[in-house]
């Protein structure tokens, strides 16, 4: 299919945090598009932005400039309201943005080399975290009302560090024994998922205590893991890769060990840390598990995912445009069925 000339190449996707809406950021601006039904529903053209996360809603944006004409300077974050359509606040740093996080009580600014924590309502300076080589900007937050809990990467090969801000606590897990590719957290905060530059495992932690809650297989074949998305509620994991692939992974043994072994959260503020052997060790209860369903899409295309609104269906977005919801079967082995097809760049090829 020939690309016209006036069709802006996607920088970034963003679901929204409630997954209500999605958003591309593109050389010329940011689009919205409702996720049920599929429909353009903002379009904002300024100039070109790398980054956009959003207050639950859609009203208040961060942007961070992005692509070959940036909108703005990439040392910054501004601050959008869409209802008074004008800019409300700003955050300049003193190197590349290259993601946000943002909750009602704190905004997170990753830079390559640390993260910078902001209180939400004077955007001053709350803290500032060193971590190691991040070129990614990898960052999850818990969303909504829930209490604060951040993850970020650690300063060592391999290690993440949790943020529980509520109860003033802070856990280093040594997750892998190479580079974190990639990283997802619950609604809530309860569990982190992450993977590794290899993408062949992906291990799930309680935040609380570090405690490895599952393993899981995604395949022997080397990968980028693109996205990490943990239904609502906690049952599944969607994990995405530069294969082409979504897997749908069962999340039983997470769930279960959270009922069965509860443990009380610590009030005082603690900090520890682990070996990285010690850290791998896992449980003889804890064996790799393979995923329920997949979804088999174009290989060496960058896709992201999340769980929608109804049962049992996952939303995919791709960087060339598509929006795919299928829906899949857990008691018929993870059946996997196409609900609907959009593209956001050709509107001319939208099939439903």
């Amino acid at each position: 299919m020939a690309v016209s000339s006036n069709t802006p190449s996607t920088i970034n996707l963003t679901f929204s945090h409630d997954r209500s809406f999605i958003a591309a950021c593109t050389e010329t601006g940011v689009q919205l598009f409702s996720c049920d039904p599929f429909r353009a529903i903002d379009l904002r053209e300024e100039g070109g932005i790398g980054t956009v996360e959003f207050l639950f809603g859609s009203n208040i944006w961060a942007l961070v400039g992005g692509g070959t004409s940036p909108e703005f300077d990439r040392k910054k974050v501004r601050f959008w309201e869409n209802a008074k359509n004008c800019f409300i606040g700003e955050i300049s740093c003193r190197s590349v943005v290259l993601s946000v996080r943002m909750r009602r009580d704190f905004i997170f600014v990753v830079l390559e080399n640390r993260t910078l924590v902001y209180n939400y309502s004077n955007l001053k300076i709350y803290c500032q975290i060193e971590t190691a080589a991040n070129p990614k900007g990898l960052c999850a937050a818990s969303v909504g009302d829930s209490p604060a809990v951040m993850v970020c990467l650690g300063v060592l090969i391999g290690e993440i560090r949790v943020e529980h801000y509520s109860i003033r606590k802070i856990k280093f897990i040594a997750a892998h024994s190479s580079e974190i590719a990639c990283l997802g957290i619950t609604r809530e905060g309860s569990l982190v998922a992450t993977a590794s530059v290899k993408g062949t495992v992906i291990r799930v932690f309680r935040t609380r205590d570090g405690t490895l809650l599952q393993e899981l297989w995604r395949g022997t074949e080397r990968a980028t893991i693109y996205s990490l998305a943990f239904s609502s509620p906690i049952e599944w994991l969607a994990v995405s890769s530069d294969t082409g692939t979504v897997h749908i992974f069962n999340l039983s043994k997470c769930t279960a060990t959270q009922v069965l072994q509860p443990q009380p959260l610590q009030t005082s503020y603690t900090s520890s840390s682990m070996s990285f052997i010690k850290g791998l060790v896992m449980p003889n209860c804890i064996s790799l598990d393979r995923s329920l369903a997949k979804i088999r899409l174009v290989k060496g295309s960058k896709y992201i995912a999340d769980f929608g609104h109804m049962k049992n269906t996952i939303i995919v977005l791709g960087m060339d445009g598509s929006f795919y919801r299928c829906m899949f079967d857990p008691d018929k082995g993870g059946e996997m069925t196409q609900l609907e097809y959009h593209n956001f760049l050709y509107p001319e090829d939208n099939l439903s």
